[in-house]
């Protein structure tokens, strides 16, 4: 695996200069613009016979999909593989397990979410490139401060009432007072093999939110952008238009143009 190859793939030549957080500010908003989440390797085509060629946790294999094929992934595929590469230039990063929040506030499987925590110029910070949306663009300080992103979007670390977690994960979309919760975590490092169960539960059961209709969405500049499987969703400044994709053929074009994948090939 080729660490140039990958910051190739993120759009960045050499790796960033400057002060740790800054420098890692820059390899995860490059990312989260450049290399997708999508569950297709999950879901399969929605408008053929192709079924998902589903997920494996292995480096070498991540590496293939997301570096080689241009391809992206979901958590355990994106933040695996970003985790990877942190650790190869030298930060001291860890894998940590996850409970995304279910729309009732209901916490869902355990380590149903891998993230990154990076301790940067002696402060602790949670790295994930591995959300749909809205997405985490830069690193979230693990001391409650509150960071606003350049799509408008605020974030915070809180402590955590559960005695299974050690902070909740919250944000805030622009135009509203109002905050989210987003996913419970540890702080405890883990192996990629400890995610294997969840994995193989999430990319397989006909119960998962991942083996339906497959989800494709990136960030930009100031905002993000969205496909299912019949529509396309633009975010611009906490503003929302959507367009409906009727048929194969737009579909896979709308795939190809707006987030490079070539799924009939």
């Amino acid at each position: 695996m080729d660490p140039r190859a990958y910051r190739r793939r993120i759009g960045l030549e050499a790796p960033p200069d400057g002060p740790a957080r800054e420098a890692v500010a820059a390899l995860q908003a490059a990312h989260v613009r450049r290399v997708p989440f999508e569950t297709l390797s999950v879901a399969g085509d929605p408008f053929g016979d192709r079924e998902g060629e589903g997920v494996t946790l292995d480096p070498p294999r991540l590496y293939e999909k997301i570096v080689r094929r241009e391809r992206g992934g979901y958590c355990y595929e994106l933040n695996g593989l970003f985790g990877w590469l942190l650790d190869d230039l030298g930060y001291d990063v860890a894998y940590v397990a996850a409970r995304m929040l279910q729309d009732d506030g209901t916490p869902g499987h355990p380590a149903n979410h891998l993230a990154n925590v990076l301790t940067l110029d002696g402060e602790r910070y949670l790295v994930d490139v591995g959300l749909g949306t809205p997405t985490l663009r830069q690193p979230l300080p693990l001391d409650g401060r509150v960071v606003t992103d350049d799509a408008g979007v605020a974030w915070t670390v809180v402590e955590s009432d559960r005695p299974d977690a050690d902070g909740l994960t919250r944000y805030r979309c622009p135009n509203t007072w109002e905050w989210t919760d987003r996913y419970l975590f540890t702080t405890t490092s883990r192996d990629l093999d400890y995610f294997a169960a969840t994995n193989d539960h999430l990319s397989t059961a006909p119960e998962s939110p991942f083996t339906g209709s497959p989800v494709v969405a990136r960030a930009t500049d100031r905002g993000h952008l969205k496909l299912t499987g019949n529509r396309f969703t633009q975010w611009v400044d906490g503003e929302s238009t959507e367009q409906p994709v009727s048929g194969a053929e737009a579909w896979y074009d709308r795939l190809r143009s707006t987030f490079g994948i070539d799924y009939r090939q």
